[in-house]
C-alpha cells in the first residue's frame, strides 16, 4: 500500500525520509550494534543523541542561554499540573480560556491556586481568540493556549505581561512559525504533532523561573529543579521518542530551516482557507484573524442537522477511501477537520482540494 495524507491531529504524520532514516537505523544505530529502543540512556552513544536533539531545539527555536530545555514524559497533560505546581509564590495565575486543552489546564491548576479566568470565547463556541493585550495583577503567571487544535484558532500576537512570565501550551505550533521565546517564562510541547512520535514532551523554562521549593509534597518526578539537575535523566527518559526528535530536527535544519518551515505552512494554509472562503458548499469555523495554521476545521453548508451528519459521514469515508485519511472533526466541533502539520506536504493540501471539488459537485449541489 502506498502512503496516504494523514490529517490527523495527532500522533501525526512524520516526514517520509526522517521514518526511512530510522528505519536503516532500527536495528543497528550507527555502528553500535544495538537500536536506540534497547540502548542504555547513560551510554556514550545515547547521551550524544540527547545532546544533539537539545542542540537542535536551541538553534531552530532560537533558544537564550539562560532557558534550559527539558525532555520530560506525561504529555503536556502533565504540564497543566507541574506548572501552577512549580511556579506558585502568590497563589494566584491568570488563564485565557480559548479552547478545550486551555479550559484543562485551568481546570487542573485549580487544585494548587487560585485561577483567574480573565478572558473566554466559550460563549462563541471558541471560534476566535479574545482580545487581550496587556495583564497587569499579582498573578504568577499569565497562561495561554498558543495554538487550539480542536477549535483551529491560535494567538496572532503576545499580550503584554511585564513582569508576570508568560507561560504557553505549543503543543500543536510548536516549529511551526518563528516564535520569541524570550517573551516567555516557559513553553511546553507534547511532541506527536509536530516534533516526533507520542512519548517526549518538550520544556522550555527560564532559568529564574526554576526553584527548590514547589507546592509542598510536589513528588520528585514532577519538580522541574531536578530535572533540571539531572539533565532530564532523573529516571529513564522516553529515548526513542527523543532520538526521532532529532531526526526531525535535522530534517528541518536541512530543507530550510524555520524560514522554509513557515513559508510552506503559510502556502497550506492560505490554499485551504482561500478555498473554503471561496466555496459555496463549505466553510471554515474559526474566524478570521484567528485561523490556525496547523488545524483546519471546516464544515458543508448543509443547515439540517440529520442531513449534515450523514454527509460529514460520507466524506470522512470517501477521503479515506481516496487516500485522505483522519479527516473527521472533534465531536465537540462536528465536521471535518485538517490538521496540516509540518510534514504535510503541499502536494496533501491540494490532494485534499481537489477531493472537496469532487465530493461537492456529487453530494452538495
Amino acid at each position: 500500500m502506498s502512503r496516504v495524507y494523514n490529517f490527523s491531529a495527532g500522533p501525526s504524520m512524520l516526514p517520509e525520509s526522517v521514518l526511512k532514516k530510522a528505519a536503516s537505523e532500527l536495528t543497528d544505530y550507527r555502528g553500535t550494534g544495538q537500536s536506540v529502543m534497547e540502548m542504555s540512556h547513560r551510554s556514550k552513544a545515547y547521551k550524544g543523541i540527547i545532546e544533539n536533539t537539545e542542540a537542535l531545539v536551541r538553534e531552530l527555536m532560537a533558544v537564550p542561554s539562560n532557558y534550559k530545555v527539558l525532555f520530560l514524559q506525561g504529555g503536556a497533560s502533565l504540564q497543566f499540573a507541574m506548572v501552577p505546581m512549580n511556579l506558585r509564590k502568590k497563589g494566584k495565575a491568570a488563564y485565557v480560556d480559548t479552547g478545550v486543552w486551555a479550559s484543562k489546564a485551568a481546570k487542573e491548576a485549580k487544585k494548587w491556586l487560585e485561577v483567574d479566568t480573565i478572558a473566554s470565547s466559550k460563549d462563541a463556541g471558541y471560534s476566535f481568540i479574545p482580545e487581550v493585550k496587556k495583564v497587569d495583577g499579582d498573578y504568577d503567571y499569565l497562561h495561554i493556549t498558543l495554538n487550539n487544535t480542536i477549535m483551529g484558532t491560535k494567538w496572532e500576537y503576545l499580550p503584554e505581561t511585564g513582569s508576570i512570565p508568560l507561560v504557553s501550551d505549543i503543543s500543536s505550533c510548536v516549529l511551526s512559525e518563528p516564535l520569541d521565546v524570550s517573551k516567555f517564562g516557559l513553553l511546553y510541547a507534547g511532541a506527536q504533532k509536530n516534533l516526533a512520535p507520542a512519548g517526549v514532551t518538550l520544556v522550555i523554562i527560564r532559568e529564574d523561573l526554576i526553584t527548590d521549593s514547589p507546592v509542598e509534597n510536589t513528588p520528585a518526578m514532577l519538580r522541574y529543579d531536578i530535572h533540571v539537575e539531572n539533565g532530564s535523566m532523573y529516571n529513564t527518559p522516553p529515548c526513542y521518542s527523543i532520538y526521532m526528535m532529532g531526526l526531525v530536527l535535522e530534517w528541518i535544519k536541512e530543507n530550510g530551516g524555520l524560514p522554509e518551515v513557515t513559508r510552506r505552512n503559510k502556502e497550506k494554509a492560505a490554499l485551504l482557507y482561500d478555498y473554503l472562503d471561496a466555496s459555496s458548499c463549505y466553510h471554515a469555523t474559526a474566524q478570521k484573524g484567528s485561523r490556525s495554521l496547523m488545524n483546519v476545521p471546516f464544515l458543508t453548508k448543509e443547515t439540517d442537522p440529520e442531513k449534515a451528519d450523514a454527509i460529514n459521514k460520507k466524506f470522512v469515508a470517501e477521503a479515506a477511501e481516496a487516500g485522505l485519511v483522519n479527516l473527521a472533526g472533534h465531536r465537540l466541533v462536528g465536521g471535518m477537520r485538517a490538521s496540516i502539520y509540518n510534514a504535510m506536504p503541499v502536494d496533501g493540501v491540494k490532494a485534499l482540494i481537489a477531493f472537496m471539488d469532487k465530493f461537492a459537485a456529487e453530494n452538495l449541489k
